[in-house]
């Protein structure tokens, strides 16, 4: 079923983006929240049905042909998140990784997010620059005093005090203990996070669960199941997850995609891959062609 990109827009933008996306988080059965890395990225997956929407900062910076490492500026991914956002009516949580540097520079990409309609910013408490969490072992960890400054910061710089700021904690992925992730996470809560982001790159939920469990539902809890994707969905729910982020799937599909009909074409030519892409039909409908017709016969008298 294609969305109304005329009705549900008004319906749903009326609902400021920073309330709907706290509303998801605390309803009950887990967000479930799409990784987008472009406007068209963001409408299938609005078609789709999810909840609400993630700027993934390793999707947006692949698109840009660089590494997730902090090689794109973060006005390079603003600008890509901007699309992401005005694309659909669904709120967008952006990735801000660091931060970019210091307090001041997670405050202005706070701010910016914010001016452009985003629903709220992750920010992940590693030293800058970052590197993907599932590359290498080399994952220094900020000081919590540091990164704690930083969520203070964007936080008090916020007009919109619905404006949702998600504390990432990376405590797992570096090595360290559950009691690391509780200690950050709760001093990340003190801070003045709206949520906790814990990320693990085991192939299991377990210490997911764990740290669930002890946390004690202080937050809502975030996740992101790149990993340990076997997880039933019904498992989240009982844990009293709020929210599931497919963080990257959509990029990777479309890289196969992708390369796979670069290949079939250099080798035989479009009718090799004709009939297995989306035809122009299916994107003009995506991109609400019909409704631009309508809005011409009224305007363009």
């Amino acid at each position: 079923m294609t969305i109304s990109y005329t009705a549900q827009q008004d319906v749903t933008r009326a609902i400021h983006p920073g309330v709907r996306l706290r509303q998801l988080l605390t309803q009950g059965t887990p967000a479930k929240i799409m990784g987008a890395h472009d406007g068209l990225s963001a409408r299938i997956a609005a078609d789709a049905g999810f909840d609400a929407l993630w700027a993934s900062g390793l999707c947006m910076s692949s698109v840009l042909g660089v590494r997730d490492s902090d090689e794109a500026s973060w006005t390079d991914l603003l600008a890509v998140a901007s699309r992401i956002v005005e694309a659909t009516p669904l709120p967008v949580l952006v990735d801000g990784d660091t931060g970019y540097g210091n307090f001041n520079t997670a405050r202005r990409f706070a701010r910016q997010a914010e001016r452009l309609g985003a629903a709220g910013i992750c920010l992940e408490d590693k030293v800058f620059p970052k590197m993907n969490s599932f590359v290498g072992n080399n994952h220094k960890l900020a000081p919590v005093s540091e990164f704690c400054g930083k969520l203070r910061a964007c936080r008090e710089s916020l007009r919109d005090p619905s404006f949702v700021v998600v504390a990432r904690t990376e405590a797992l992925i570096a090595g360290l203990e559950i009691s690391e992730a509780l200690q950050r996470a709760e001093a990340y809560r003190q801070a003045g996070a709206d949520a906790i982001f814990i990320h693990s790159r085991k192939s299991t939920v377990d210490e997911i669960a764990d740290f669930v469990r002890e946390w004690d539902d202080r937050l809502p809890v975030v996740i992101c199941p790149t990993t340990y994707y076997r997880t039933p969905q019904q498992t989240y729910e009982e844990m009293g997850i709020g929210g599931v982020i497919w963080a990257n799937q959509s990029m990777r599909a479309a890289v196969a995609a992708m390369r796979e009909a670069c290949r079939l074409m250099y080798a035989h030519g479009p009718t090799a891959v004709e009939e297995t892409i989306a035809s122009l039909a299916e994107v003009f409908e995506l991109l609400a062609y019909d409704q631009l017709a309508k809005d011409e016969e009224r305007y363009q008298l």
